[in-house]
């Protein structure tokens, strides 16, 4: 039998290697499309929460970029005005205007509101993006769990006091930014505010899987009126959203698992692909209610389909959130509902 030279094995096995790795890179980043650059939304109003990094500050930028007049709804106003600057230097778009709302406080949203409509009389896109993941546990203003609180709560009152702007100004659409990690999700109406015990990684689960759910449910109850509603699963991206996971602080971290992940991880331009093309595909004018990933249409997990838990869910957020009245229970009176 022949004997091959040492380095030729070497050379085969490190490009068996690295052909592999682009192989399971490719499936796990996905190949989400860009949408064709002659789709256009001059004209269009939007509202993207969170866009002053990451998923949200790309998905801002390319709205500025195709033509929309872009409303950056985020918690901390300074990083906001940065961001903007960059978006209007490179997209040209002066059309691009920061305004303060905090998620985790009713009182911002509910502000946030009152002086988009004193300033817009129509609303075409509301991209929900703002998010936080694993975070130590944490209360909102109004004494929610912070990862419910912001990723769910914060959104659903966001949009309900939207929801008349944006039947008025139909076709619009919402896109609410999930995760795939709504399927390992459970709502746990049991101890929904995780009073009893926490776990970050169930809770922003449970957070991520009730976006689905709100998306479902309000899909259901906006039929007819032209404006229709989505949820999305960016991709595993490379942004803020993962430092509470511990990899900051860690030497090894830094030196080794960080960048391997960052291999195998989402671009924060790649992770608004799939946001954009939900807010603006023609083809996708008839579509609500529907869950995408990487551009396409996917199968959301069974519990996010149980139209009896959507519509609990739905009853405790006007609850926690106040949203008809004043006078509501606390959060762990209303779980145990």
């Amino acid at each position: 039998m022949a004997k091959f030279p040492r380095f030729l094995i070497i050379t085969s096995g490190i490009g068996a290697v690295v052909g592999g790795s682009v192989i399971l890179k490719d499936f796990i980043v996905g190949n989400g499309q860009k949408l064709p650059e002659t789709v256009r939304a001059d004209g269009k109003v939007c509202i993207v929460t969170g866009s002053n990094t990451g998923i949200g500050k790309e998905t801002a930028m390319e709205l500025a970029r195709r033509g929309c007049k872009v409303y950056m709804a985020c918690r901390d106003i300074e990083k906001c005005r940065k961001a903007r600057a960059e978006i209007i230097s490179d997209t040209l778009n002066q059309h691009v205007h920061c305004r303060k709302c905090d998620l985790a406080d009713f009182e911002s949203v509910r502000q946030f509101v009152t002086e988009f409509k004193t300033k817009e009389s129509k609303l075409d896109i509301l991209i929900n993006n703002g998010g936080i993941m694993r975070c130590p546990r944490k209360l909102t203003k109004q004494g929610i769990e912070m990862q419910l609180g912001v990723n769910h709560m914060g959104h659903f009152l966001l949009t309900n006091l939207l929801l008349d702007t944006l039947t008025s100004s139909a076709p619009s659409r919402i896109v609410n930014v999930s995760s795939i990690a709504h399927t390992r999700g459970t709502i746990n109406f049991e101890d929904l505010n995780s009073e009893k015990s926490y776990d970050p990684g169930a809770a922003y689960n449970q957070s991520k899987l009730a976006n689905v759910l709100f998306t479902k449910e309000l899909a259901e109850r906006l039929q007819g009126t032209g404006v229709i509603v989505n949820a999305v699963h960016p991709g595993i991206v490379k942004t803020e959203l993962g430092r509470h996971m511990g990899l900051e602080n860690s030497i090894m971290a830094s030196l080794f698992v960080k960048p391997l992940l960052s291999f195998f991880l989402k671009s924060p331009v790649q992770g608004a692909l799939t946001s954009i093309y939900v807010a603006l595909a023609p083809s996708l004018e008839n579509k609500t209610g529907k869950y995408f990933s990487d551009c396409k249409e996917k199968d959301p997990s069974e519990q996010a389909m149980d139209p009896i838990v959507a519509k609990r869910l739905w009853a405790t957020s006007e609850k926690w959130t106040r949203l008809y009245n004043s006078d509501s229970s606390s959060p762990s009176l209303v779980a145990a509902m």
